[in-house]
């Protein structure tokens, strides 16, 4: 049998170790809409026309312009959705966007080149934290902190509108 004092420490390290986990839990209004401004580099959370909250972003490394083909460096712009969750990303935690659209590979074809894929919103990762601003290849990036809010508020399906 298992002595009160080994039962309160055994208890203790459990509740400690979900402190530091990397999943959050959100009861607040819905998030019905992500807006990304490029020029400004930030990302807004919106419950409609409230924002419930707004972060500092980096973007792709050729932040100037929409995304064309693979390779470019430059972030889409337009709406898409959030289509897909990352737990394991190697950038902390990542949600992924619905690049590209069937304009997106159009005009990505009438160049001769593939339009890419795997855009997401993540946060940075130990050894990306030194990098300079707008270092992905084209993803939207937030602290490891902050993804961690933004992954636990906005579901799958929403609308992610990103603007020049």
């Amino acid at each position: 049998m298992i002595d009160r004092r080994a039962f309160l420490s055994l208890t203790a390290a459990a509740a400690l170790a979900g402190c530091g986990s990397k999943f959050k839990s959100y009861d607040g209004p819905e998030v019905t809409r992500v807006v990304v401004m490029k020029q400004q580099r930030s990302l807004y959370l919106l419950h409609h026309n409230q924002v419930l909250r707004a972060y500092r972003v980096d973007l792709g490394y050729a932040p100037v312009g929409d995304k064309i083909y693979e390779g470019d460096g430059r972030t889409p712009e337009g709406r898409y959705y959030i289509n897909r969750r990352n737990p394991d990303s190697k950038y902390h935690l990542s949600l992924g966007i619905s690049y590209p659209n069937e304009t997106d590979i159009e005009e990505a074809r009438a160049l001769g080149k593939s339009p890419g894929g795997d855009i997401f919103i993540h946060g940075r990762s130990r050894k990306n934290r030194r990098k300079g601003a707008d270092w992905t290849a084209g993803c939207i990036s937030v602290k490891d902190k902050e993804i961690e809010d933004i992954y636990a508020m906005v579901r799958d399906g929403t609308a992610i509108d990103i603007l020049p």
